[in-house]
Formats: C-alpha cells, structure tokens, sequence
C-alpha cells in the first residue's frame, strides 16, 4: 500500500461515533450548510418507506439535520412512489426531471438528475432497498462535511452479509471494483466499499462531474473527484452494518461490464469495439446466449446543462 494510503488511512478514515450527532448539528448551525437526502428507487416498496421514516424522526422531527428527503423513482412498477409520499419524502418521477432529455435507464441516470429536484448544500444519497436501516448511515457519512471544511466527499464503509455469513457481500467490489482500483488507481486503495451507494458530497463538487449512468457511477465518481479535488479531500466513514437485497450472479456480471467500461473510458477514453456483455441460461435445448448492452453513456457536469445554471441564477 502507498504510504499517501496509509497517511489517508489514519486521517480520514473515521467511524461514526467519532462526531457525536450534537456536534454535528452545531457546525450545521455554525456554517449554515443545507442537506439534502437523496433515494434513487426502483420496486422498493417493501424498504423505501421505512427508510424515509426513520430519516424523518431521527433527523428532521428530533434533530434538525436534514432539510429534505427526495425519492427519485425511475420507473417502479410496484408501489414505491406511493410508499415514500406517505412516508413523508418529495417523490419526483425521473422522467419529470429535464424533460427535453430522453431518460437513460440507470442508477447514475438519477442521481445526476437528482440533482436538478434538490437544493442541499450537501447531497447525501442512500440506496432504498437497505433493511434495518439506522439514521448512523446519514449522519456518519454528512458529519465530516460540516465539521472539516477540507472533506468534499464522503464514502459510507461497512460489514455486508451474505447469507448469514459476515464479509461476504459485495462481490462485484472484490472480483472487479478493488483489482482495478488498486492496479490502476491505487490512491484509492483504501477505500473498504468503492462501490457503496451511501455516500455524501458536497454540490460544489458534484456538479462538477460526468455521471456514468448506470451501475459504474459510484467508480467514475469516485476516479473523477480524486482528479478533481485530490485524495485528502475524500473520506470514509464505519457506519456498522449494511443489509439489503443481494442480486444473482448472472445481474453482478452485468454490474461488472458496467464497471469494467467506466473504468476502460477513464484509462483511455478509447473505443470498445463490442459495448456488450454475453451470458448464458439453461433453456430446453441446452445453454442459450443472452447479450446485454453494457452502459457506454455518460451525463455531462451538471454545471455544463441550462436548466441548472438558470436555477442557480433565479
């Protein structure tokens, strides 16, 4: 490991109980800083809503921390939409936001949006299909950017079960994320959960960056601030334990294509001959192909769209 890793490591590498919540509403007070949290959804009915809950009680009814809760669907079938509104989140269909643009199917899709339907200071995204969620998973990561002016993005790390069995989720962070991180971006070696969708940043940063806009949006972000702003600027934060929805093999392998292109365009910005991944099923006469398309698009900085600027303007 670098020693810059091993110096980053000790500085900016905390846990959640190093910044008790009454400090952190302080320096909230203090710098005047808003926050905004962010849930990207897609056919999370079952967790959405008590995710929201629990941010709405711990940390807009009995401590003043969040300012708004956005739950941005792109595109539930099931009752996601209707779950958050009564939770009490602003639910915005992805579609409604900049309308003029053709909505990309993706993750990265809807945060770059989410970023047109917030005004946060600070942008706090948390996925919507965690279980057992705790309010820790906010303040761990949003604390550091009230209290060091000198962080401008923050990275949740975490244990993630599988199966019962401790340390053995995220898969596609082992198998794919980590080796190209470290063979080719090794001052981001010491991040525990590179691909982790709890995370916080400042807006000054991250309408600064293209946004992949599928599943290699948490890699490029994190690649692009580390050119941007530098690794000291960067943090993670220990907020315990993260339970969620695991997918199948054959989703991760897409996942990885996704983090393997996004990876390819930073190294090179060349021209993947075949943008697409094929896997194989078993159907009635044997293995058959199925061919997916691996996400190439990606969204410009937000500073760079006309809506946004002429929103910063009004």
């Amino acid at each position: 490991m670098l020693e810059e890793v091993e110096r980053w490591l000790a500085t900016r590498s905390w846990s959640v109980t190093d910044r008790p919540l009454h400090k952190i509403l302080a320096a909230k007070q203090r710098t005047g800083r808003s926050v905004s949290v962010v849930l990207p959804a897609l056919n999370e009915e079952e967790t959405v809503g008590d995710i929201v809950a629990v941010i709405r009680h711990d940390l807009m009814r009995q401590a003043p921390l969040v300012d708004e809760i956005v739950v941005v669907d792109s595109g539930s079938t099931d009752r996601t939409s209707e779950v958050a509104a009564a939770a009490g989140a602003r639910v915005v269909h992805r579609d409604a936001i900049l309308p003029r643009l053709p909505a990309a199917p993706g993750k990265g899709e809807v945060l770059w949006r989410s970023l047109l339907v917030t005004g946060g200071d600070i942008v706090c995204f948390v996925d919507a299909d965690l279980r057992e969620f705790s309010a820790d998973f906010v303040t761990g990561i949003v604390g550091p950017l009230l209290t060091d002016p000198d962080v401008d993005l923050v990275k949740a790390m975490y244990d993630r079960p599988l199966a019962g069995a401790a340390g053995q989720g995220g898969r596609v962070t082992e198998l794919m994320a980590r080796p190209l991180l470290n063979m080719h971006w090794p001052q981001l070696a010491g991040f525990v959960q590179p691909l982790g969708g709890e995370y916080a940043a400042r807006r000054s940063l991250l309408e600064q960056l293209p946004f992949p806009v599928g599943y290699g949006v948490e890699l490029g972000m994190l690649v692009d601030a580390l050119h941007l702003v530098g690794l000291n600027s960067l943090a993670q934060v220990d907020v315990g334990v993260r339970k969620h929805r695991h997918q199948d093999g054959q989703a991760l392998g897409r996942m990885a294509a996704a983090i393997y292109r996004t990876a390819q365009l930073r190294l090179a910005r060349g021209h993947l001959v075949r943008p697409s991944l094929t896997q194989f099923e078993r159907g009635e006469d044997g293995f058959e192909p199925r061919t997916h398309p691996v996400d190439t698009e990606e969204r410009p900085p937000m500073v760079e769209i006309a809506e946004y600027a002429a929103r910063r303007v009004a």
